[in-house]
């Protein structure tokens, strides 16, 4: 009986020596609307950062949504971390809003760049880290190009678009919902020229409803490989070939703008940053799945590119 316990005493402790944390975590205020974590390396007085930015929707600074939880940023953060490289990842300002319940009707897609441009000046000014890099999953690959322009020393797109987000609406709809197509080519060139519209389908609402037009439009003012042209910063693009919202060709469409960018497809990973196995149904049912692990390709890939 004494030697079992010796060994179960063991095992213990060996467990709980494999669970030191390599890093230590703060939460960070860094605006009135922004609140984050930071994970930093505790082995490396000036590491290399890496400031995450979310894409589209009500997103936290783990990547879950309110009735989708993966956690997908959060293990891109703890995975970068573990191997080294400080994380910053913060909710989008519309999460603390909708939390005090004073949701401005009147935000624009500039504000989110306003918030990822205030988030990178505030860790220039510590000058606590060796590097600088923005990553930008989803919306926020736009996001970080138009922060990290003249200010980040490295820029890493994370399944973002290449084309202006209308065309990527009409392409998503016309393959997803054919029947809307036309509807949908109409409405974004209207709000292409800058002029709102009341005619669309009640099934597009959710897309075009009157509140969102001047955001959309404010979003679409933009295409993301003309600023990508202009980043004179190493670039990294990385996408999955299980990607239901934004397809590979947008990434080589991101390539193809800025040669020295190097470009990254990741065989069946998905757009939550999983390796997926089955079909759509296994790909859609993971953006609620946290359970998963990311993909250990992502992580790598984007490890060797910021340690290079």
């Amino acid at each position: 009986m004494k030697h079992y316990l010796i060994i179960a005493l063991c095992l213990v402790n060996a467990i709980g020596f494999s669970q030191v944390k390599t890093y230590s975590e703060e939460e960070l205020s860094i605006t009135k609307w922004i609140d984050g974590t930071l994970l930093t390396p505790i082995e490396n007085d000036k590491p290399d950062l890496a400031i995450i930015i979310a894409g589209s929707g009500p997103t936290n600074r783990n990547g879950n949504q309110n009735f989708l939880k993966n956690n997908s940023l959060k293990k891109l953060a703890l995975g970068l971390t573990e191997n080294g490289i400080a994380t910053f990842r913060y909710d989008k300002r519309i999460v603390k809003q909708i939390l005090k319940n004073n949701v401005d009707k009147n935000m624009m897609f500039d504000d989110f760049v306003t918030d990822a441009s205030a988030v990178l000046d505030y860790f220039i000014e510590k000058n606590n880290y060796s590097n600088i890099y923005i990553i930008g999953h989803s919306q926020g690959s736009l996001v970080g190009m138009l922060s990290a322009l003249d200010k980040a020393d490295g820029f890493i797109s994370l399944a973002g678009a290449g084309n202006n987000i209308g065309d990527v609406l009409i392409e998503q709809i016309t393959n997803t919902a054919p029947i809307f197509a036309e509807d949908t080519k109409r409405v974004v060139n209207s709000l292409k020229e800058g002029k709102t519209t009341t005619d669309f389908p009640v099934a597009l609402s959710s897309v075009f409803n009157a509140d969102l037009q001047p955001f959309m439009m404010n979003w679409m003012s933009y295409n993301p490989t003309d600023i990508l042209k202009n980043l004179e910063m190493p670039i990294l693009i990385i996408n999955g070939t299980k990607d239901l919202q934004v397809s590979v060709k947008e990434a080589e469409l991101l390539k193809a703008a800025n040669e020295e960018a190097k470009l990254v497809i990741i065989e069946n990973m998905n757009h939550v940053l999983f390796e997926i196995e089955g079909g759509d149904l296994e790909n859609s049912k993971s953006y609620n799945e946290s359970f998963r692990e990311i993909s250990p390709v992502l992580i790598k890939s984007i490890t060797d590119f910021i340690k290079l």
